[in-house]
């Protein structure tokens, strides 16, 4: 049990919905509640990286648990971070320090050298491959408080289980957004923080991670393996933010394999996305990523929710990204609240 579900275990009797208040604690939702309406895809560990990156692409998602038939127990996560990692050490384009290298890693690197195929098992997450994204697991009756706790240490995903052991599904930070958004208007302990400003909430600034729109896709993916971040602002040389990159975008590359996209610029990637998104939706738009100090924090998470990011970037008024807001922060925020009001 965590730090986080004791704390909340032990102010239980206080949060219990309908003994204090008329209005519901959004903290004491369930996480199974959560996820019962979900289809749990699953990809087998013996499959090969380029087929589990097909379920990926197949089912529209950025992770998926891997199981293991014989051990009969999921042995990791498999997401887009693991296969940036991976095409990084195909293209001998990422040096692991030895002591740094799991027995899984050592297998790995030597297989891609040879041109092997390499099983998912060692590319999940207890491959430690992209080292990102550790495998994390909660009971079903765990609270929401408390992964909201978790998330907002930089957790990006749990693995909701029940007593038995059985998966019943995967609880992100952005589904738990966007049931937070959508529930909105039950939770009016929550109202108030919405309407603050992100310069009240200490998200206006924060280091900004670029790249220039002119700078290769390929050396994009470098910079962000090096930095352990999942996307970076795209910017021109005035700094002005002309869009951004994500380690998701990868699947544009994958989908028909188009692999030459490594080595066009970013700023052509982004192009590229941005029409054939408006091929597929018949719509000439792209969400714009971005949000300013004097944004409400509110005004932020529908953004997120909205356009599925997993960041926004701040910009002053001359379009310069000056900062950047993460569901990681939006969850530390929230987990404020928490200890707060305990």
């Amino acid at each position: 049990m965590s730090t986080s579900e004791r704390v909340l275990q032990n102010n239980h009797l206080r949060h219990r919905e309908g003994l204090t208040t008329v209005s519901h604690d959004w903290t004491m939702v369930k996480a199974g509640s959560l996820v019962e309406k979900q289809t749990l895809v699953t990809i087998d560990a013996d499959a090969t990286v380029e087929d589990a990156c097909e379920v990926l692409l197949k089912n529209g998602i950025t992770s998926a648990p891997v199981y293991d038939s014989v051990k009969k127990l999921y042995v990791g996560m498999f997401d887009y971070g693991d296969l940036m990692t991976y095409l990084l050490l195909l293209l001998k384009k990422m040096d692991v320090p030895l002591e740094d290298q799991s027995l899984e890693m050592r297998d790995l690197i030597q297989r891609t050298s040879r041109s092997q195929n390499v099983p998912v098992k060692l590319a999940s997450a207890h491959g430690d491959l992209s080292g990102k994204d550790p495998f994390c697991t909660v009971l079903e009756e765990t609270r929401l408080g408390a992964v909201v706790h978790d998330f907002g240490t930089g957790i990006h995903r749990v693995a909701v289980m029940d007593a038995e052991g059985n998966m019943k599904g995967i609880l992100s930070q952005s589904s738990t957004l966007d049931y937070l958004m959508r529930h909105l208007s039950e939770y009016p302990q929550l109202q108030p923080v919405m309407q603050k400003s992100l310069q009240q909430c200490g998200l206006s600034n924060g280091r900004v991670l670029s790249v220039n729109g002119d700078e290769k896709v390929l050396d994009a993916l470098i910079s962000m393996s090096t930095n352990s971040v999942s996307s970076l602002a795209v910017l021109d040389e005035q700094g002005v933010l002309l869009g951004n990159i994500s380690m998701t975008d990868i699947k544009h590359i994958m989908k028909n394999l188009r692999t030459s996209w490594l080595w066009i610029t970013c700023f052509q990637l982004v192009c590229k996305i941005r029409l054939s998104q408006g091929v597929e939706s018949g719509e000439d738009q792209y969400p714009v990523l971005d949000v300013n100090a004097k944004s409400t924090f509110g005004y932020t998470l529908s953004k997120l929710q909205a356009t599925k990011a997993h960041r926004m970037w701040v910009v002053n008024d001359s379009g310069c990204a000056v900062g950047v807001v993460s569901l990681t922060d939006v969850f530390r925020v929230l987990s404020r609240l928490i200890d707060t009001d305990d």
